[in-house]
């Protein structure tokens, strides 16, 4: 098995008195695709949370390529390689589908001020640049053609698109999807779970994702954690999760229509 790229160790996450993630381990490798799944309020989202420096975890640590980055602000948890989506797709409006997207490159500035004010030529050769890397990571979402729309107008398949491609331009190590497939239909899921291989392997990423689409989850996961009340009841294989009797009395209902 590849070394772990992201380690979450014995995190819990209390919010007054109330606890939202309680002794929480597990390990991602390098080069995965890594699912938590768990019904509404396990705490999956916290933990997304807590590894992208929204939330300090109560107790615990997060170890991302070897370094301690518990605590770090998001800005640098991006720098350091981590990008992320949300439960919520989070688009900038009036902003084209292009313009979203290079938002991404904004911490790879590569110009000073100066040189951004008089429009001088590195500044010119750089905006060239990433606006040819945007364009590439558009054509591998199937966007390109929608490059000048605004990005709200889109479908909301293509949307979500545009939100992955946007945390693609981060240049990131680690992936996190939350909940990726939410609201596609069928068609839309599959065509998103081959791009998701397919950027897997040409960015050379590893994926941790939050999902309830367990027909998804079998599909792209090596290996799943199942929380419940912020509690790790399971971790192993999806086709060992969904007949786990302790995964079954937790998430019944959405297991037995996967």
């Amino acid at each position: 098995m590849s070394a772990a790229l992201l380690e979450v160790r014995n995190v819990t996450m209390k919010f007054g008195g109330v606890t939202a993630i309680d002794n929480l381990s597990f390990k991602v490798p390098e080069g995965s695709t890594y699912g938590l799944i768990g019904p509404n309020g396990a705490g999956k989202t916290t933990i997304f949370n807590n590894i992208t420096g929204n939330y300090i975890p109560t107790e615990g640590s997060i170890i991302f390529d070897g370094e301690d980055i518990t605590g770090t602000r998001p800005n640098k948890v991006v720098a350091k390689g981590i990008a992320r989506t949300f439960q919520n797709i989070r688009l900038f409006k009036s902003m084209s589908v292009l313009q979203n997207v290079l938002i991404g490159f904004h911490d790879q500035i590569h110009y000073n001020y100066f040189e951004a004010i008089f429009r001088l030529p590195r500044y010119h050769g750089y905006e060239r640049r990433i606006k040819v890397e945007a364009m590439g990571i558009l054509e591998e979402f199937g966007l390109a053609e929608y490059a000048d729309n605004e990005a709200t107008a889109l479908s909301y398949g293509n949307q979500r698109k545009v939100e992955i491609a946007r945390a693609l331009a981060t240049k990131p190590k680690l992936l996190l999807l939350d909940e990726p497939a939410a609201g596609m239909n069928p068609i839309e899921t599959e065509d998103l779970s081959n791009i998701i291989r397919k950027i897997k392997e040409d960015y050379d990423l590893t994926v941790l994702l939050i999902e309830h689409d367990m027909k998804f989850v079998n599909a792209m996961c090596d290996t799943v954690t199942v929380l419940d009340y912020g509690e790790k009841i399971f971790e192993g294989r999806p086709a060992d999760a969904i007949v786990d009797p302790k995964v079954v009395a937790a998430y019944l209902g959405d297991f037995t229509h996967a």
